[in-house]
């Protein structure tokens, strides 16, 4: 294991960073070894708001800078995010215990995330005519008002990449950001920050807070013009209904419990490989990770055994290097729930088919990646989010069969479907109740797309990150119309009178000519 890039000097200068008045810390572990990282400074519900105001006068400035300055700010940032990758990596892996390779997947989102934002803000939010009512009449035009502050609260899982699909659209959109960085994956966070004030974006445009969910997250989704939340369905709901109380939007990312369709013309050993990395990537510890397995009987044999194999095989660690498959879990309470959800499941008949330990030689947190059958609808594994190292694979006896008992489920967030047949996987696809489907892969084709809309259907949230949508959220749209006078609409009932039958042919030769 190399050394690392970071350093107690380096995590001090971070901290110091968060917007926080007082002097009480939090002490972060990190996974590979249980101690301590560093300590994190707490902020109260008064420095949210104080974060809060000056982002406003923040905002004000960054909004008259325009499309061009805002692009050449952000262009400037991803340059900065791709020269301090290894710094980042290391960061990631030491806040959230995920292996080099998974780490991987959130630096390139992120700067992927940076770049899109910047090219496409002028294109989909500048200012367009719109077909008036009375064409030459009225002249209409829309166009895109910053919402102002976005409060965005970010968990700890992808820390990195969670918060550039939500911050990065606010700034170029025009809006200033306090973000509530979940203590475990506030390094990463801070890092990424650096580098864009360090690219030009004024520090108190993006305001970092950190402390209790019940102080500072309510501080912040009281104050926040727009929220944005990435976190489990419970508190998405409460979000939901104080949002919904104040009148401001709210973009929820919720819980998911995945389902992965195999159908039997598949090769076994790459859909077993693509499973094993689908399900356990993170250590299941991500939103769109598989945590069902359904299986046609026909081929459940030989992939079952590619499965069991290929996670036996596996290798856990937490290097900074590329040689660990799969990485740790990130918490003791993280790891309390996979061996709960275990725990359950064996005590109420069912089998494991590979892993099933924890590792505590490896690290405290490690768990071997668990693959159970048996499963049954009265254990919590079935149908609750585990959040962890554990899947569940069910056999089938037909596809039909495999997208109902996909689509039997609160939650719709991700799903996939693996077969050789396009046809078959366009079907099984377009029936499937999810905000995103992958075809022969697990997450990582809808994950990548930063230019098509991603989010849950169901309780797996409302709103979509990414693409023109994920862009649309912090703009208000203002429609502006102008009489042309070329005609003076009618004022009086004698003047509504003459001009109510020529109006009425206008409107069925418009619809003959099918103007919209």
């Amino acid at each position: 294991m190399r050394a690392t890039m970071a350093s107690p000097d380096l995590y001090r200068s971070l901290a110091d960073d968060v917007v926080a008045s007082g002097s009480e810390t939090t002490a972060v572990p990190t996974p590979s070894t249980g101690e301590t990282l560093h300590e994190l400074p707490r902020s109260s519900a008064d420095d949210v708001r104080d974060a809060v105001a000056r982002a406003r006068l923040a905002q004000l400035a960054w909004a008259r800078a325009g499309f061009a300055e805002r692009r050449r700010v952000l262009l400037r940032a991803h340059d900065l995010l791709l020269d301090r990758r290894e710094l980042l990596l290391d960061l990631v892996q030491l806040e959230s215990g995920k292996t080099r390779g998974q780490a991987l997947e959130e630096v390139f989102q992120a700067a992927s995330v940076t770049r899109y934002n910047a090219l496409a803000a002028r294109r989909v939010l500048h200012g367009r005519r719109r077909r008036a009512g009375i064409p030459l009449v009225m002249t209409t035009r829309v166009r895109y008002r910053p919402k102002g502050v976005a409060g965005v609260i970010t968990p700890w899982n992808y820390a990195l990449s969670l918060a550039a699909m939500d911050v990065m659209p606010a700034l170029a959109a025009g809006c200033a950001v306090v973000q509530k960085a979940d203590d475990q994956g506030a390094l990463s966070i801070l890092a990424l920050r650096r580098a864009f004030v360090d690219a030009g974006v004024p520090e108190a445009l993006w305001a970092v807070v950190a402390g209790p969910a019940d102080e500072v997250g309510e501080a912040l989704t009281d104050e926040a013009d727009f929220i944005c939340f990435t976190g489990s369905t419970a508190v998405g709901r409460r979000i939901a209904e104080k949002a919904g109380r104040r009148l401001v939007g709210a973009s929820l990312e919720l819980g998911g419990k995945n389902a992965a369709i195999v159908l039997d013309d598949v090769d076994p050993e790459r859909a077993a490989a693509d499973i094993a990395f689908g399900c356990f990537s993170a250590m299941g510890q991500l939103c769109v990770s598989m945590e069902r397995i359904y299986v046609q009987r026909k081929v459940a044999g030989p992939f079952t055994k590619a499965l069991v194999d290929r996670l036996g095989s596996a290798t856990l660690g937490s290097s900074l290097d590329y040689g660990s498959d799969f990485g740790s879990l990130a918490t003791a309470a993280q790891l309390d729930r996979v061996q709960a959800h275990l725990d359950d499941a064996l005590g109420k008949g069912a089998t494991v088919l590979a892993g099933g330990h924890a590792r505590p030689e490896v690290g405290p947190w490690f768990f071997e990646p668990t693959v159970l059958t048996g499963v049954t609808p009265e254990m919590r594994v079935h149908a609750e989010e585990t959040f962890g190292a554990v899947a569940s694979l069910y056999l089938v006896d037909s596809e039909e069969e495999a997208v109902l008992a996909a689509n039997a489920s609160d939650y719709g967030l991700n799903a996939s479907v693996f077969t050789t047949s396009p046809r078959r996987a366009r079907r099984v696809a377009e029936a499937l109740e999810a905000g995103s489907v992958n075809i022969n892969e697990a997450y990582r084709g809808s994950f990548a797309s930063v230019d098509a809309p991603m989010g849950g259907v169901k309780s797996s949230g409302v709103g979509r990150r990414n693409g023109p949508e994920g862009l649309m959220r912090f703009v208000e749209p203002v429609t502006i119309s102008t009489a042309t006078g070329l005609l003076q609409l009618p004022r009086s009932g004698r003047e509504v009178g003459l001009l109510a039958e020529p109006f009425m042919l206008l409107a069925r030769v418009l619809r003959g000519i099918r103007r919209r």
